[in-house]
């Protein structure tokens, strides 16, 4: 991957960010749970992030497969302190969003949504 393409993804993960100050760390997986690019905050840790997110995407991968929901599009979780959401990227990587407990969801999936489909076109 070259490093122009790369800088372009940190800087879509940096705007996606700054519009959205709720997103407390941004990290692009490859599908072998390495991250690609990231923008996070001092206490999220990219390797962690990065390793727990391929794993969650497998569970949920099998159980929409397992219980006929069709492609799997995003995985949600929620705890009392915040939220994991999970996107696709194509077929080859993973937006993995840590978002703060506060945040208004509905803006944070539709910009997630955003966000990964403009990094899903630097795959092509």
């Amino acid at each position: 991957m070259t490093s122009d393409r790369i800088e372009r993804m940190n800087s879509i993960l940096m705007d996606l960010r700054s519009n959205l100050p709720e997103i407390e760390a941004a990290v692009l997986i490859s599908s072998d749970a390495m991250a690609l690019a990231s923008d996070i905050s001092d206490e999220a840790d990219e390797e962690m992030i990065g390793a727990l997110s391929a794993s969650v995407l497998g569970m949920g991968e099998r159980a929409a497969r397992d219980l006929k929901r069709g492609e799997l599009e995003q995985v949600y979780i929620k705890g009392d302190m915040g939220y994991l959401l999970l996107v696709h990227c194509g077929p080859d990587a993973l937006l993995s969003l840590l978002v703060r407990a506060e945040a208004k969801m509905g803006v944070v999936f539709m910009e997630g949504k955003r966000t990964a489909e403009e990094l899903a076109r630097l795959f092509e």
